[in-house]
């Protein structure tokens, strides 16, 4: 296990880009900051993308095997953050993303994109769950209220550069750059990661759960593959169907009875039996239904629908990635004076509201009312999700901390997939029952209803969840029971200031053991 965070005459730094802590920060932001730029280019940029190598049909595709591959691959990365340290694990990932983009830019057709889209989510994989999980490490629990300013400006900044560049580079016909501009921001994140982070380990033997991972990835591969081309390649109640779905079944049933019996399980079923942690696996599913959806259907919805172009296209679905890291900054400040449990809530009710009032104007295609109502959901969304992350965070140990927040993100990208999958088929359904003419304008707004339907039916399902959230003083208890406690108090002498030694080339002493 690695080994506990040192103390150093119970100093204290600050929190930001200059203080000791920044350079890892800053290699935190700009990891964190491939994945927000990757979610945010390539939708504005599906168009160009369709009438090069063409495949409308199965662009759906290119978001899904990506959160696959991430959504399966998130519990093993985490565990072996908890195992072999955060910092191989990250440079892991970093790089196989490099090598996804690089290859994606020289995809020739539709099906060669989306496997080289596969190992980009490979690599995603390691890079979301690892960013959070080392904020986590470094900052108490009021620090990390501050610090969410921080991380969100990445996203904040990606939801504006994401569209328009992929709008940009949508009407300049070279969609290829979408994918090439991932390799400087790799490379520098790669070195900052190296240089910056540096971490202590217990070396022991450990025992990865292979069986675990090799059965949820076949299992979950099945059942996505089954919901995205039923209806379409075969029929729905076809054999092909029933077979995929039931061995997709079958194989996730092996997989629980692995995991109970796995030494190290990749997503340990004890972390679930906790509410905090429970509740904020199904806010993370259901969340992501929800940002998938959007993300998807919004700049297609405008850009056939309304006649905008891809750039405005691009504008309206930035509303929603600004309101996010801005609900995101303030709720760090909301839930430490108001409780985690009612700043969940609200931001799950003002989501709601902004799905409602999306499909009530659907009907009248507009880039200004799509704008606001992504704007609302956006930080509905924001205000919720980060409190849910922090709150599981925060009861659970440094040891176990990894594979809480991967399981979160688990879920959060097990969702994006399923989405993608699940509306993808129903508005493919609506294009085929209406004739099959998806450049047919009134086609997509028939299509792009239904998926916002279904997107304020889960908004809707996210806001009653909410209430299931444990209160503050249940938070206070379980945190204590799992020595969040000691976390919390000591965070300030023991984990800022390891990193405060480490980056100065201090050897510091062990103060304690782990189990």
């Amino acid at each position: 296990m690695p080994a506990p965070l040192p103390r150093l005459n119970g100093r204290v730094s600050g929190v930001g880009l200059r203080s000791e802590r920044g350079p890892i920060l800053l290699a935190m932001m700009l990891s964190m900051g491939l994945i927000a730029i990757d979610s945010t280019v390539l939708a504005t940029a599906v168009p160009s993308i369709v009438a090069d190598i063409g495949g409308f049909e199965s662009f759906p595709w290119l978001f899904s095997i990506y959160l696959l591959a991430m959504s399966v691959l998130v519990p093993v990365y985490s565990k072996l953050a908890d195992t072999i340290g955060r910092k191989p694990v990250l440079l892991f990932g970093i790089a196989v993303f490099l090598i996804g983009s690089i290859l994606c830019g020289f995809a020739w057709d539709m099906p060669s994109l989306i496997v080289f889209r596969a190992v980009q989510g490979i690599g995603a994989g390691a890079i979301q769950p690892l960013s959070l999980t080392v904020v986590g490490d470094i900052y108490t629990l009021e620090e990390r209220a501050r610090v969410q300013g921080y991380m969100a400006s990445v996203w904040a900044i990606a939801s504006i550069a994401g569209p328009v560049l992929g709008a940009v580079f949508s009407e300049l016909h070279a969609w290829r750059w979408v994918f090439y501009i991932n390799i400087p921001l790799c490379l520098l994140a790669g070195w900052l990661v190296l240089r910056g982070l540096k971490e202590r380990l217990e070396r022991r033997q450990h025992r990865i759960d292979y069986a675990g991972a090799v059965l949820v990835t076949l299992g979950l591969g099945s059942i996505i593959l089954a919901t995205l081309e039923g209806g379409h390649a075969w029929a729905w109640d076809s054999w092909t169907s029933i077979a995929l779905y039931g061995g997709g079944a079958l194989l996730l049933v092996a997989f629980v009875l692995v995991e109970r019996r796995a030494a190290e399980p990749v997503l340990a079923p004890g972390l679930l039996r906790r509410p905090v942690i429970s509740v904020s696996v199904g806010l993370g599913l259901v969340l992501g239904i929800a940002l998938i959806g959007l993300t998807e259907y919004i700049p297609t919805y405008l850009q056939v629908g309304a006649g905008t172009s891809a750039l405005v296209g691009g504008a309206a679905l930035a509303a929603m990635l600004i309101g996010w890291p801005i609900a995101s900054t303030i709720a760090g400040r909301v839930y430490l004076s108001r409780g985690f449990r009612f700043t969940i809530v609200s931001g799950g009710a003002l989501a709601l509201v902004g799905g409602v009032a999306l499909v009530l104007t659907a009907s009248w295609p507009s880039p200004w009312i799509v704008a606001a109502c992504s704007f609302v959901i956006g930080f509905g969304l924001g205000w919720a999700s980060v409190p849910a992350l922090v709150a599981a965070q925060l009861t659970v140990p440094w040891q176990e901390r990894g594979v809480a927040t991967g399981t979160i993100m688990f879920s959060r990208n097990l969702g994006q997939a399923l989405g993608a999958a699940i509306l993808g088929a129903v508005a493919n359904g609506v294009i085929a029952g209406r004739g099959g003419d998806s450049s047919d304008p009134a086609t997509i707004v028939a299509a792009s209803m239904v998926v916002f339907i279904a997107v304020a039916g889960v908004l809707g399902a996210q806001f009653l969840l909410a209430f299931l959230m444990p209160s503050d003083r249940a938070l206070q208890a379980a945190s204590v029971e799992a020595g969040g406690e000691e976390i919390r108090a000591e965070a300030a002498e023991t984990q800022t200031v390891a990193v405060e030694e480490s980056l100065l080339g201090i050897d510091v002493e062990d103060c304690g053991k782990r189990d």
